[in-house]
C-alpha cells in the first residue's frame, strides 16, 4: 500500500471528499488528487496535520505500520451482526471509539466490518447504498446490541468521558443485573451489562 493509497484510505473511511480534505489542509483539491495518485508527496507539515487530524502516527501514515486488525484472518466466523445506519462516516468513527479499534475492512460508502479474534463480527451498512435494505420511515431503532463488560463501572466512566453518544446512568431492573444504555449516531441503543459492585446502586 503506497502513501497515496493510505491517504485515500484514511480520507474515505472518514467520509471526506478530496475537496473537503483540501479545505481542511489549506491546499487545492488537485494537490490531494496528486498525493493519492502518488504523483506528488505532501509537505512534512501536511503529513503532521493529517496524522493529528486522523489520530494516527506519522509512521503509520508514511510507512504503513497498520494495526494487525486491518489484515483480518480468513477464519470461519462464529457469529455476525448487521447494523444499517443513515450516517455512515459518523457511525464508523463512533464504533471505532466505542470498540477501541479500527474497522477491519471498509468497503467505500457501502460497509465497514469489525472483526474480533475471528470469532464474531459487526458490520455497519450504509443505508443509502443498499437497495432493498432501506429502513426510511420505519423508525430509528434497527436493533439493540447487548455487550458484556468485565467492570461495568469502569466501562460506564470510559464511555461518558469519550462523549461519543448519550450514556444513561447504571440501572438495576432486578437484583443481580445492572446495565446502562449508550446511543449511537443513528439512535440505535446499545445495552451494556457486566460485573458491578452491588453497593454502587
Amino acid at each position: 500500500m503506497s502513501l497515496g493509497s493510505r491517504i485515500q484510505f484514511h480520507r474515505t473511511r472518514r467520509g471526506l471528499s478530496q475537496d473537503a480534505l483540501a479545505n481542511k489542509l489549506g491546499v487545492s483539491r488537485q494537490s490531494v488528487s496528486k498525493w493519492e495518485l502518488d504523483l506528488a508527496l505532501p509537505e512534512i507539515d501536511k503529513v503532521v496535520m493529517l496524522s493529528l487530524m486522523w489520530g494516527i502516527t506519522t509512521d503509520e501514515l508514511l510507512l504503513g505500520e497498520l494495526p494487525p486488525f486491518l489484515n483480518p484472518s480468513k477464519d470461519i466466523l462464529r457469529w455476525g451482526l448487521y447494523l444499517i445506519v443513515k450516517d455512515f462516516a459518523k457511525s464508523i468513527l463512533f464504533y471505532e471509539n466505542f470498540l477501541s479499534r479500527r474497522a477491519s475492512i471498509i468497503g467505500v460508502n457501502r460497509f465497514a466490518e469489525f472483526r474480533f479474534d475471528g470469532k464474531c463480527w459487526l458490520s455497519v451498512l450504509n443505508e443509502k447504498h443498499l437497495p432493498g435494505h432501506d429502513y426510511t420511515g420505519t423508525g430509528d431503532h434497527k436493533f439493540a446490541l447487548c455487550l458484556w463488560a468485565k467492570n461495568l463501572q469502569q466501562e460506564h466512566e470510559r464511555l461518558k468521558s469519550l462523549d461519543i453518544g448519550h450514556v444513561t446512568e447504571i440501572m438495576r431492573p432486578f437484583p443481580g443485573y445492572h446495565f446502562f444504555n449508550l446511543t449511537d449516531p443513528d439512535k440505535n441503543i446499545i445495552e451494556i451489562t457486566g460485573e458491578y459492585n452491588e453497593g454502587g446502586i
